[in-house]
């Protein structure tokens, strides 16, 4: 039997718990978190917000009393305050806890404006559920909301607002929006958001934020940006990315890698004995670039808990988490926007590192057969390796459902590290309800493969 402790009530720290105590329920498996909540889903927060998911409540996968009756003890409002390795102790809110195994599922944090009047009333960060609640309740009275940032949360919530009535200003610091992806992508997307939204949504980009101003309230009244400009909203939320939280494992020797996060094994190992990190904290291992990586999400912090789990209980079962592909996907109205691998901007990035020449090749064709009553259009783009012929990476957008099967297709092509060639050969399904008879993804690999031969 083993004694092991868990940081963290997320996605990586709810699944690690479960699952070490299903491994054996002889385990002696603790919770601790500082939030009032565990196991919820932060993806879920802007649907809450538009209104597709009715109650807050109901975004909560599991809650402290069924971990309790599943004989995993949960303590809410613990804070971890320093660990002591040597001595396989926490110290957590004044109290040691001794362990056998500690896992560390410490998530991470928005990254906030280092700006004047940050923490006025009216500012908002989207990490909890308390947060989504007040911003849900203040939607009521207000007829305009400004969003910093302009990745995906940001076009969710721009969905969330237009679709309650809201008006909204978007501002960027990046001259695009969506600029994870390539620059003729994100061009795509601004055109799609600019078709649903119309009147409703003003954008502002290369504007960096250097003043919030407040009323005699500490209300937040307006932003000013760095060519003097000031925008003017009834609320404000900063979507601008987050970083690991980190201080807890570096003040007690836990190595951190190159992105800032804890840096871990295949088998989610930090570099001290029995203590382990996953989910939001930890650093990942792309698969294509074989170099550090950072990104947070629930489906890597879900299946880090679980290999994180079955480490430290140990005996006979082990397994390893192999890396990411670093694969999104979004909704935005009726259309999709998705990636998966390495987007053309990267690849140019890591070509000397790693050895590529990279070519991409981008078509707009069909989703389903022409004839179709429902027929629309969408768009893929492929990115690949001249040298090797390997596929990298892909980028896609159109309609809800049909961007989702044509991504996963080349995520499993990329694990696998498929050829344009290799890749032409799959025996792909067709109807034509589902796709024209050369599906979009097989007609940019054509194209692909022609570039190639240049």
């Amino acid at each position: 039997m083993k004694k092991i402790i868990v940081i963290g009530g997320g996605a990586s720290g709810a699944k690690a718990a479960s699952k070490a105590k299903r491994l054996n329920p002889n385990n002696h498996v603790e919770l601790y978190t500082r939030e009032d909540v565990i196991a919820y889903s932060l993806c879920g927060l802007p649907y809450f917000i538009e209104g597709s998911v009715k109650k807050i409540e109901d975004l909560i996968i599991r809650t402290p009393k069924e971990f309790i009756e599943n004989g995993i003890p949960v303590f809410l409002h613990h804070e971890a305050q320093e660990i002591y390795p040597e001595k396989n102790c926490v110290l957590i809110n004044g109290n040691h806890i001794f362990y056998d195994e500690l896992i560390l599922a410490l998530g991470a944090h928005v990254n906030l404006l280092n700006i004047e009047n940050t923490s006025a009333d009216n500012i908002f960060t989207l990490r909890s559920l308390k947060s989504a609640s007040i911003i849900k309740e203040k939607m009521n009275n207000i007829k305009k909301v400004l969003i910093i940032g302009a990745g995906y949360i940001a076009i969710e919530l721009i969905e969330a607002f237009i679709k309650n009535d809201i008006e909204v200003i978007l501002l960027e610091k990046n001259p695009r929006i969506a600029s994870d992806f390539d620059e003729d992508f994100s061009s795509h997307i601004q055109k799609m958001v600019n078709y649903k939204c119309q009147d409703k949504l003003e954008c502002h980009f290369s504007k960096t934020a250097i003043k919030f101003n407040v009323d005699d309230n500490n209300n937040f009244k307006s932003v000013v940006v760095d060519d003097g400009s000031e925008f003017f909203a009834d609320i404000c939320i900063l979507a601008t990315g987050a970083s690991p939280n980190v201080q807890l494992a570096k003040d007690c020797g836990i190595v951190l890698g190159s992105t800032g996060a804890i840096k871990v094994d295949t088998k989610m190992r930090t570099n001290i004995p029995n203590i382990f990190a996953c989910g939001d904290c930890a650093e990942k291992y792309c698969i294509i670039t074989r170099q550090p990586t950072y990104i947070g999400l629930g489906t890597i912090a879900n299946k880090e808990g679980r290999v994180a789990a079955i480490n430290a209980v140990g005996g006979e079962n082990f397994e390893s988490f192999d890396g990411v592909l670093k694969s999104t996907i979004t909704r935005f109205f009726e259309f999709t926007i998705s990636k998966t691998g390495l987007t053309m901007q990267e690849a140019l990035f890591y070509k000397d590192k790693i050895n590529i020449e990279p070519i991409c090749a981008s078509i707009t064709k069909n989703d389903k057969a022409g004839y179709m009553p429902d027929v629309n259009k969408m768009t893929i783009k492929l990115v690949a390796d001249k040298r090797s012929g390997e596929l990298l990476g892909a980028q896609g957008i159109g309609w809800s459902g049909n961007i989702t099967q044509r991504i996963n297709t080349i995520t499993s092509a990329l694990k696998s590290r498929l050829t344009i060639e290799q890749f032409l050969h799959l025996d792909l399904a067709y109807a034509p309800p589902f796709s024209s008879s050369i599906d979009p993804v097989l007609t940019a690999a054509y194209k692909l493969k022609e570039i190639m031969k240049q």
